[in-house]
């Protein structure tokens, strides 16, 4: 038996009822409705997960080239340039310095009293593997400009089995023109070399480095022969080749050695070759090295073309190198 409240009838009662069950029938639906849904989400996205994991694993991996380091200590070695070009930001102060020949034993204190020939020189890298330079030297007065620039680095995983610098300069003679200095203009007082740099650093210990060059001068030495013509002493141009290693004997101390080899056939005066043996000392910022050797200039072209000290003579002489750097 229903009761009835007062002032509510029965069809009133009757239309709440109706619309709470409609209110339930919807929720059900979406109930049922988000259900599947959540579970379609899901599974797409393990899907995508799925997918990338797997595109990530057959991806290729692309490795950052890794290159070998220090194959020698610094810009030098001895009286030829190294395959090294420093960090950008570097700037390099070069002392460099040749005694006169030991042949004359205590009459001269085995060169320390003859007359010397030095070279101060300054360089920087304003951008990576490419460093500019300028020296001076008593030798002649001569001043010159320089450029160096690593074309190919060794990596450590042997892809590029070799490094590879172009090493160029020019000089200018700036002596005051006399009777024994022929100069007639500028270009007189100028000479060119370029040296291509090829190196290999074998192991942590041991490095090598083959160096063919071109030496050029505008102006070279005349005689008149017996027809009164004017004739060249030497060409104006000139090819060599230097073989130089290093052995590293411990962190700071290093075993070098050049040999300077001269290719062109002149008229007359055809230079000696080069035979030096020397210890390469280093440091976080100083590199020095001393040596004795064949060479008594400073300048690459004049060494090539116009050293005529003999080994075979005891024609040596000890000479010294020292960098000093800093990093910007």
């Amino acid at each position: 038996m229903q009761k009835f409240m007062h002032g509510l009838n029965k069809e009133q009662k009757t239309i709440k009822l109706i619309q709470m069950k409609k209110a339930i029938s919807y929720t059900s639906i979406v109930s049922l409705i988000r259900l599947p849904l959540l579970m379609l989400v899901l599974v797409l996205s393990v899907n995508q997960l799925i997918a990338q994991d797997s595109t990530q694993a057959t991806a290729p991996v692309v490795k950052k080239k890794s290159y070998v380091k220090n194959t020698f200590e610094g810009n030098h070695i001895i009286d030829n340039q190294t395959v090294m070009v420093p960090i950008k930001g570097t700037f390099e102060f070069d002392i460099q310095h040749r005694f006169g020949t030991i042949e004359h034993g205590w009459k001269d204190l085995g060169g320390l009293f003859a007359s010397a020939n030095m070279l101060l020189g300054f360089s920087y890298v304003p951008v990576k593997d490419l460093q500019v330079g300028f020296g001076a030297t008593n030798d002649r007065m001569q001043v010159d400009g320089n450029l160096k620039y690593a074309l190919l680095k060794q990596t450590k995983n042997n892809r590029m089995p070799v490094s590879v610098t172009l090493f160029a300069n020019s000089v200018m003679d700036t002596r005051a023109k006399n009777s024994s200095l022929p100069i007639i203009n500028v270009q007189d007082r100028l000479s060119f070399f370029s040296q291509l740099i090829i190196a290999r650093k074998i192991t942590e210990s041991f490095s090598v480095q083959v160096a063919p060059s071109f030496s050029y001068f505008n102006n070279v030495e005349g005689y008149y022969d017996d027809n009164k013509v004017i004739q060249a002493k030497t060409n104006n141009e000139h090819l060599a080749v230097s073989v130089a290693g290093k052995y590293k004997l411990t962190e700071g101390l290093s075993l070098i050695v050049n040999y300077d080899q001269p290719i062109t056939v002149h008229p007359m005066n055809n230079p000696n070759p080069n035979i030096s043996l020397g210890l390469d000392m280093k440091t976080s910022g100083h590199d020095f090295q001393i040596f004795v050797g064949n060479y008594g200039y400073i300048l690459p072209q004049n060494n090539n073309v116009y050293n005529h000290n003999d080994f075979s003579k005891s024609q040596f002489l000890i000479g010294f190198n020292i960098s000093r750097l800093w990093n910007f």
